[in-house]
């Protein structure tokens, strides 16, 4: 899932706390002020969300805003843990693993009628529409379609037995299914409301572009105005709302970290999900700094389709790429940007992701360590065999690299936030090593996330948070199919971008595969095939920061970069 690591805010500190009480300092040294409003949560995210509906959302503060507002048949509880939401109880499975029954809790909408199995009936034949046109519509190509499935108008294998008792048949037998089952795309959406809002069916997300529209979670969307804040409130008719304290959650919406950040030590915000680069040494000891555990890359991603590799092979654009890979000081990024405890990369698949077959997945195809200015001559002969010219500087640490002459610009996108011009920074003195320019175009994240999807930049800044503890939620993003597939691996007509079909067999063998053992084979396999393109370049591992106020307890996040806020306390 794309990452913006920076929340919204719009205008001169549009977002206030006019009426939330007074504020007061807090005890420790490194304290800063607090709110008395504890009915309210004062949140900053990121900015204007890209898409709230479940189905078309694919960034990382686009889920924690569903899986706030939206509830399916499973969650993560504070222990990270899966458990039964609206499901009674864990799903039963048969002998063979290909059969999921799930029996359902009676609960309701927003609105108050009534959710039942033929809701998620509904809501999946949707997502996986091509209509609906969902990034994550091939996270489904793991159930089995039904005997009336046709490519123009897919039908999930998947039954309603009445009101609240729902049966799913899967391909093959699939470990990380149950994780599926509290993902995002996997959460109901009302009929009703949906279809009422897009007559016609070509504006799936019509439904849920204001406030005020049907979900079923613990707080719904009362109040939006766009590019400044968000205001929800609790659900009555959630399925929990006995537990639920916090009666609102009022978002600020802003990529200016150090606005928010500012608005955080003022009092007028509970929680910020960044901190300014600039600020993090300052922060790192206090008791309301955060770190925590995520399965996340973040790495550079090339447009395989990209004009930089007009007149080169297919080899020599993989060449090219690696030669800018053995320039970037990986290390030095993670000890004076990252400043977290972030580790340079030498492989796509974060540490720590498990392999579906009872063992920890492990990969590594660099030394992420010791790229840099020592692997300069490494970068001489990868620039070389690109077909580039090279020339040695007057000393052994720089060298110039021309194409037919001329010298190499290589337009850099990013996504406003102080981190990600911080390490762009970083990468532009790195290839000035090498005589390459580097040109850094900082775009607003909506605008940015289109534009990667639709191919049209040279090189962007990336990240991916894993869906769910399995390496395919890594590499499937890079299928010719998926919506996710930035890099463009397999997609437009560019002579210098790799063949992709047997990739794109590789991870339908993994989808289908009935042997766990040869299943971890071939998620190797794929992963060195898309680490051999050097299309996506690891730079480290992440991790998950944020502040917190001391006076609120309960939010928790998972490794996934889900945070939970229905379960928050406030004092005063």
């Amino acid at each position: 899932m794309k990452k913006l690591v920076t929340l919204v805010l719009s205008g001169a500190m549009a977002f206030s706390l006019a009426g939330c009480g007074s504020s007061k300092k807090t005890s420790n040294a490194n304290a800063t002020k607090t709110n008395s409003d504890t009915s309210t949560l004062y949140i900053n995210l990121a900015s204007e969300p890209d898409k709230l509906d479940p189905a078309l959302n694919s960034t990382a503060d686009g889920a924690v805003l569903a899986v706030n507002s939206f509830v399916g048949l499973l969650t993560y509880g504070k222990d990270g843990k899966l458990k039964p939401a609206l499901a009674k109880a864990m799903p039963t499975v048969s002998e063979d693993g290909k059969t999921y029954t799930v029996e359902l809790k009676e609960s309701k909408w927003s609105d108050g009628t009534e959710l039942t199995a033929k809701d998620f009936v509904y809501s999946w034949n949707r997502a996986v529409n091509p209509k609906t046109a969902s990034d994550y519509a091939n996270l489904f190509d793991v159930i089995a379609r039904a005997a009336n499935s046709t490519d123009a108008n897919p039908v999930l294998d998947v039954t309603a037995e009445g009101d609240y008792k729902l049966v799913i048949k899967l391909n093959a037998p699939t470990p990380y299914f149950d994780q599926l089952l509290a993902f995002p795309v996997f959460l109901p959406v009302p009929k009703t409301a949906v279809e009422k809002a897009n007559p016609n069916g070509d504006k799936p997300g019509a439904w849920a572009q204001e406030a005020g529209f049907v979900s079923n979670g613990a707080y719904k969307l009362t109040k939006w105005k766009h590019n400044e804040s968000m205001t929800y409130e609790k659900n009555d008719n959630y399925y929990d709302a006995k537990n639920v304290s916090i009666k609102k959650l009022n978002f600020m919406l802003s990529a200016d970290d150090t606005a928010t950040y500012a608005a955080y030590k003022s009092g007028d915000l509970d929680f910020i999900d960044s901190v300014p680069n600039d600020e993090l040494k300052n922060v790192l000891k206090s008791k309301e700094f955060k770190t925590v555990d995520e399965l996340i890359t973040y790495y550079i991603g090339f447009n395989v389709n990209s004009d930089l590799f007009s007149g080169m092979t297919p080899e020599q654009a993989t060449s090219f790429r690696k030669g800018v890979s053995d320039l970037i000081d990986r290390k030095y990024i993670v000890d004076t940007v990252g400043q977290t405890g972030q580790v340079p990369a030498g492989a796509f698949v974060p540490k720590g992701m498990h392999d579906g077959n009872g063992k920890v997945y492990k990969s590594n195809y660099f030394d992420a360590t010791k790229t840099g200015s020592s692997n300069i001559e490494q970068a001489k002969k990868d620039f070389k065999a690109a077909g580039l010219e090279v020339k040695n500087g007057k000393d052994k640490s720089s060298f110039k690299v021309t194409k037919n002459g001329q010298e190499i610009t290589i337009p850099y996108m990013i996504n406003t936030a102080t981190k990600h011009q911080k390490i762009a920074e970083c990468i532009q003195q790195d290839l000035a090593v090498a005589g390459i320019k580097v040109n850094i175009d900082t775009e607003e994240w909506n605008v940015f996330l289109q534009d990667r999807k639709d191919g049209k930049f040279d090189v962007a800044r990336e990240s991916w948070v894993a869906d769910y503890d399995d390496p395919i939620t890594m590499l499937d993003i890079f299928s010719t199919k998926s919506g996710n597939n930035d890099v463009q691996l397999g997609k437009g007509n560019s002579t210098a971008a790799p063949n992709w079909k047997h990739y794109d067999e590789l991870i339908n063998k993994i989808y289908s595969s009935t042997d766990n053992a040869e299943r971890a084979k071939l998620l190797h396999e794929a992963e060195k095939e898309v680490m051999a393109t050097y299309a996506a370049v690891p730079i480290y591992f992440d991790n998950d920061i944020y502040m917190q106020k001391p006076n609120v307890t309960g939010v928790y996040s998972t490794v996934f970069g889900n945070k939970y806020f229905m379960y928050a306390k406030k004092t005063k």
